[in-house]
């Protein structure tokens, strides 16, 4: 099969396509045929080293397809279902893919949407359970329209919590229609989340890492009430909590994405498409700081 890998860290040059041994599912696990996989900033930075050290490495976390081959005991799905869901080997962006955990795609959902879903939604999860986000808190999200951003606030709105957005002007038309009141980021952020929630917020979930973190912890109370997902220096800096995938994956959240989808509680994200064998140009896009749109490669 066809598959991304670099032999040496590097800029996305030293992305490669190149020919793997077919993978097999092992128990409880599922082989898909890859229409889709998502792209994330974790991708470049594997490639730049700041990641695993090992050589050479494969990417991708996230794909959607068709199951074409069940591992031993998987009763679930069946060969020719589309699902989407995680490769714990990293290893998604391929022709084929061993899913380590999955869900049935909904009918109206297409595979590029599917592959943009799992790591933003679990990540998203993730955190509003950390936070102990539920209904009657009052949660600011820094850096609400990105792609996490824009699933955590779809996902604190349906349990029912009130969601105060930063973004740029241009995104407020955006997270207002995600749920979110929407707040301007930068000089004066604080004054004008006060104008609408003059006590202050319950909790804060900093998405952007954009030095914000002693704002968030003066309007939430503490640094107990503060989460961070982008900002490692500093939650060190000021007590605030990091949340990483390895404190405990929100996979459950797979099971209710078709739920939210087919109730209409959760607007799929836009997706720039690459072909597999511009992977490069892909992790150049998402580099650039410039896409706002989910970037997924396109194996076929």
């Amino acid at each position: 099969m066809k598959a991304a890998r670099f032999d040496r860290f590097g800029g996305p040059e030293v992305l490669e396509i190149v020919d793997l041994p077919d993978p097999h599912p092992g128990p409880g696990q599922v082989r898909i045929a890859v229409q889709a996989a998502g792209v994330n900033a974790s991708d470049w930075k594997k490639r730049q080293g700041l990641m695993d050290q090992e050589l050479p490495q494969t990417l991708g976390y996230e794909a959607a397809g068709v199951v074409d081959e069940l591992g031993a005991g998987v009763t679930d799905v069946a060969l020719g279902d589309r699902v989407f869901g995680f490769s714990s080997e990293g290893a998604a962006q391929a022709e084929l893919v061993v899913l380590s955990y999955y869900a049935p795609i909904p009918s109206s959902v297409g595979f590029a949407e599917a592959a943009a879903l799992p790591a933003a939604m679990e990540t998203a999860a993730r955190a509003l359970d950390q936070l102990g986000v539920e209904a009657g808190r009052t949660v600011l999200i820094n850096g609400a329209s990105g792609t996490v951003g824009s699933a955590a606030v779809q996902l604190a709105v349906a349990r029912g919590a009130r969601v105060i957005g930063t973004g740029s002007p241009a995104s407020h038309d955006l997270l207002r229609s995600l749920g979110a009141e929407p707040v301007t980021y930068g000089a004066g952020m604080s004054e004008r989340v006060r104008a609408i929630a003059p006590e202050g917020v319950d909790l804060a979930l900093d998405i952007a890492g954009s030095g914000v973190l002693p704002e968030l912890i003066e309007l939430a109370g503490g640094p107990q009430h503060v989460i961070t997902l982008a900002d490692f220096t500093g939650a060190e800096t000021y007590g605030v909590r990091f949340s990483r995938g390895s404190s405990g994956r929100a996979l459950y959240v797979l099971d209710q994405i078709g739920e939210l989808v087919e109730s209409g509680q959760l607007t799929l994200p836009a997706v720039q498409t690459f072909p597999l064998a511009e992977v490069a140009e892909a992790h150049r896009a998402g580099e650039s700081g410039q896409v706002r749109a989910k970037l997924v490669l396109l194996p076929h």
